[in-house]
């Protein structure tokens, strides 16, 4: 037998070897679930495999090379091809390794593949296409094929439209983490208006629990001031009610909130006196301070009676 045949005959053999116990215990691991499937779900073990393989590879062909070589040597002491056997001996195994990953035929061959035509003294020639070229080729093609059935054709639940409804739902939860820490950031400086249904719900509660024994139940005053008027003693814009509630005002009675509440509670239940305004509850309190005179559109709650029934 040729010692092309039995390299061949070789690698074929170790590479069905080690590819048996890699498929029993890919389904084992996977209960009995494709390789390919187990094998994608593992991909940095699959790598770690197909490393030990290529050093596998690596091992053979200094075996291989070794062989040749004595080969080689033994040709050499029957007068053999003296100057080709010398050559040989002397190449080092990187530019043994590269050149088969190339496989150029040598210059004194390329008759042997020259297809006649000669322009300029340019020769076309039959080379065949480089081995490492034709890896990456036939790779990929396994590799779409492997794809293609996970991904498109298998059974497994997974899909391009799935992926981004998880990714938009991580997004949403970063999002809602990120706006409740800038929230507990707020300050008289920076605060504004929330209206939606969830923070005026969440002021309401806090008002109902802390602000009614003053302020009555639809803010129309009792002790403390009227709260849906245009009438107010320390200012009627968000930032002013905000302050308020912060730092009190105690020669009105009014006591300072902040040790007890967290600046997102501050600013929701100042929202919710917010929306107050213009509401006309029954019984309101007499008219307290000065006239407020909004100095921004945005200042002045818009569909403040339908607000007030969407949190009643």
């Amino acid at each position: 037998m040729k010692i092309t045949k039995f390299k061949s005959t070789a690698i074929l053999l170790v590479l069905c070897t080690l590819f048996i116990p890699f498929s029993l215990f890919a389904q084992s691991a996977n209960n009995g679930s494709s390789v390919w499937i187990w094998a994608l779900n593992n991909i940095f073990l699959v790598l770690a495999i197909l490393v030990t393989l290529g050093f596998l590879g690596t091992i053979m062909k200094l075996i291989f090379d070794f062989i040749e070589l004595q080969k080689l040597r033994l040709m050499k002491e029957l007068g053999v091809e003296k100057e080709i056997v010398v050559e040989e001996m002397k190449a080092p195994l990187w530019k043994r390794i590269y050149e088969g990953a190339w496989n150029i035929v040598p210059i004194g061959e390329e008759k042997n593949i020259d297809l006649g035509h000669d322009y300029d003294g340019i020769r076309e020639l039959d080379n065949k296409l480089p081995p490492w070229w034709l890896a990456l080729m036939y790779g990929s093609i396994v590799f779409a094929a492997v794809y293609l059935y996970y991904y498109h054709w298998s059974s497994n639940d997974w899909s391009s439209i799935q992926e981004y409804e998880i990714a938009m739902e991580e997004a949403q939860v970063e999002k809602e983490n990120y706006l409740l820490k800038q929230a507990d950031g707020v300050n008289e400086n920076t605060v504004t208006a929330k209206l939606d249904e969830a923070s005026l719900l969440a002021g309401k509660d806090i008002y109902m629990t802390l602000c009614l024994p003053c302020h009555g139940a639809e803010g129309q005053g009792v002790v403390g001031p009227n709260l849906t008027d245009d009438y107010w003693i320390h200012g009627g814009s968000m930032p002013d009610i905000f302050k308020i509630i912060k730092y009190g005002a105690p020669e009105k009675g009014m006591i300072s909130w902040n040790s007890q509440l967290k600046p997102s509670s501050m600013q929701n239940v100042a929202s919710y006196i917010f929306s107050l305004k213009g509401t006309n509850p029954a019984n309101p309190k007499a008219q307290e301070g000065e006239l407020y005179v909004p100095s921004e559109v945005t200042e002045n709650p818009t569909n403040s009676e339908e607000q007030k029934d969407n949190i009643n």
